[in-house]
């Protein structure tokens, strides 16, 4: 077995080691271990030391000419950590890169694909920056030189082409280059007066909150910046004496004095040698961070549309896209991957979070690293409370979770073909008598009326979701025990590994004197249309949003709530274009506003070229995942997630 590709696959935030921990039918991720070795390769590990703090990232040394040791950083935590940019390149071997450098001569970095990560070779990049690098076991340790920020200062920018309204623009000045980060964080509460008459409620804010973001520099800013932008103690309540004067004087009527607006800059800050300015940014604009060189500058703006575009081939057959795209006047930032799997060994599976069943969630950015995917997005529906599966999930022509209110839903093989559709499977419980009852659900944590069935697929117990059920243990087509249900969560029930589970709820039940122990039985499957049962893997979302370039939105057909269908909101989708690409993408907030609706997200995939096109799960749930990072946000705003759509490199022979 491969050194790299074997510690590849311990580099996982859930921390399995062997393969006896990833998921069932998960034969891609074992034969992606038999990838040759990497030449030369002299140590590998997935955390990175940097400055003294000790963060995960994946990164190996490589021994070159004349006993020269490489290293090579995945770029994820090159971007995310170093504060790196990355610019337009059509050659996935090479990357040009931005950092404290003029844009008119971009540094460009070598790359390699190994596994499911990408690394840029920084040997050269670090030597010219004066970083000291060693490795300490599997902790790559980087020493950057010490910077001081010497002044950081707030100005209004006059409107340009690429920003029609005025922006605000804060200079952070350094002597020197440093890793910098940014990160948005919680909404903050604005402090409400208490209106003065107790006759009158406090009125509720009319506009949303502002959202905290940071910017951490690994250097030391001038102790006059933090007293500068160190926050004043609140006024003084008034005196009593005051308060008796406006009682007893005639009241004049005069206009309320409106809030001062509330400071850009809240703080700066020093901790454990790192600057932190934080930032209170009014909703519907964010920070757009540049560095320039002579004098060495962090340059962010203010603005409504802060996305950079950029067109990236990342690896053969794998292309990162991102820009804009215009609904009329609004403007919607779009992040998408291009994937061509019919011609460069790119294949697509479902994942889902949990190693030991279908119950469990996680963020994406963990399920894609342990199942070892090079790309992914989030796929279906699922309840945020018990953590279970609402809608198709099928991998390697196996059901795992069935389809439910007849969604829209996404099938493929591994050729590079596609199929959309609105997607139901009708399964029949066939008695020795030729009974036939219908199984309205597998392995699915939409409850209501009827037969359900579990497999072991979902897991070695199953524990009743509604107030007496009646469980048929069937092993080997035989019915071999009824079990009482008896309260929600107050049984649990092995599921037999040579058989499955019948849960039979509220007037269903009455089907158990039907099925006596000892009878034969056995289940048919099918779908509607037919067309699904030919692709092994698909993915339920809904709704469905493009068929042959037609939009064919129709929400209530799918039975999703008018509140969902009305929400504006973040979306995740998944299309096919007229050449055969297949496009993953995520579009969030408009500049100045809300996500799209689905009639918006529909038009945008339209417009985008695409030919078939499916709305996946949305809002805190949409993450597109390239090669150890999140293209779209920060990893720390995206919610955990029950299933994803993975892309794999196929192992080269």
């Amino acid at each position: 077995m491969s050194p790299i590709l074997l510690t590849l696959l311990c580099l996982t935030t859930t921390g399995a080691t062997n393969a006896q921990e990833l998921p069932k039918n998960s034969k891609l991720l074992i034969s992606q271990l038999s990838a040759p070795p990497l030449k030369g390769m002299v140590s590998s590990g997935n955390q990175i030391s940097l400055n003294g703090r000790t963060l995960p990232g994946t990164w190996l040394q490589q021994s070159g000419k004349a006993g020269q040791v490489t290293t090579h950083i995945s770029d994820g935590p090159f971007r995310q950590l170093i504060g790196v940019t990355f610019l337009n390149s059509n050659s996935s071997a090479k990357q040009p890169i931005q950092w404290f450098s003029t844009a008119t001569t971009p540094l460009v970095l070598a790359t390699r694909l190994v596994g499911a990560y990408r690394y840029l070779d920084i040997t050269n990049f670090a030597q010219a920056s004066g970083w000291q690098i060693q490795t300490n076991g599997n902790i790559l340790v980087i020493v950057t030189p010490k910077a001081q920020i010497t002044n950081i200062v707030q100005s209004q920018e006059p409107p340009e082409a690429s920003a029609p309204l005025q922006q605000t623009r804060i200079l952070v000045n350094l002597d020197r280059p440093t890793p910098w980060q940014v990160a948005q964080g919680s909404a903050i509460a604005k402090p409400q007066t208490p209106s003065s008459d107790p006759d009158t409620p406090t009125p509720k804010p009319t506009t949303p909150p502002n959202r905290e973001w940071t910017i951490t520099l690994d250097g030391i800013a001038d102790p006059v910046l933090i007293e500068r932008y160190t926050p004043q103690p609140p006024a003084a309540a008034p005196t009593l004496l005051p308060n008796l004067l406006k009682q007893l004087l005639p009241v004049t009527p005069t206009q309320p004095i409106p809030p001062a607006p509330e400071p850009l800059i809240r703080q700066v800050q020093v901790v454990k040698n790192q600057t932190i300015i934080s930032l209170s940014v009014p909703f519907g604009l964010s920070p757009q961070v540049k560095t320039v060189a002579n004098p060495n500058r962090l340059i962010i703006n203010i603005r409504p549309d802060p996305l950079e575009e950029r067109d990236i081939t990342w690896a053969p057959g794998l292309r990162w896209r991102q820009h804009y795209v215009n609904l009329g006047t609004e403007r919607f930032p779009v992040v998408w991957l291009e994937v061509n799997p019919r011609k460069f060994g790119l294949t697509l599976k479902p994942m889902w979070a949990s190693p030991d069943g279908l119950g469990g969630t996680a963020p994406l950015i963990q399920t894609a690293q342990r199942y070892l995917a090079v790309a992914g997005i989030n796929g279906g529906y699922f309840n945020r409370n018990n953590r279970l599966p609402l809608g198709a999930i099928r991998r390697d022509s196996q059901w795992l979770s069935g389809p439910i209110l007849n969604r829209g839903a996404i099938a493929w093989n591994d050729s590079g073909q596609f199929y959309f559709g609105r997607l139901t499977l009708e399964e029949t419980l066939i008695t020795a008598n030729n009974q036939r009852l219908p199984i309205l659900f597998l392995n699915s944590g939409y409850v209501q009326s009827g037969i359900a069935r579990y497999t072991p697929v979902w897991g070695a117990t199953y524990t009743p979701l509604t107030d007496n059920e009646i469980i048929l243990v069937v092993q080997k087509d035989q019915i071999t025990q009824q079990l009482p249900g008896g309260k929600v969560g107050g049984t649990t029930v092995p599921i037999p590994p040579d058989g499955y589970l019948l849960a039979l709820r509220a007037n269903a039940t009455s089907a158990a004197s039907q099925l006596p122990i000892g009878s034969a039985v056995s289940v048919s499957s099918s779908t509607t249309p037919s067309d699904f049962s030919r692709y092994p893997h698909i993915i339920g979302a809904g709704p469905l949003l493009i068929q042959n370039r037609q939009i064919v939105l129709d929400a209530k057909a799918e039975k999703f709530s008018n509140a969902f269908i009305a929400e504006k909101a973040i979306r995740s989708g998944i299309c096919t274009t007229a050449t055969g690409t297949l496009m993953i993408a995520a579009v969030h907030n408009r500049a100045g506003g809300y996500g799209p609706t689905l009639a918006e997200h529909a038009q945008l995939m339209q417009q985008m070229g695409c030919v078939d096109a499916l709305n996946l799960d949305g809002g805190s749930s949409t993450s597109l995942y390239l090669g150890g990072q999140l293209l779209d946000r920060s990893p720390s705003t995206a919610a955990r997630v029950h299933n994803g759509i993975g892309i794999f490199l196929k192992p080269r022979s």
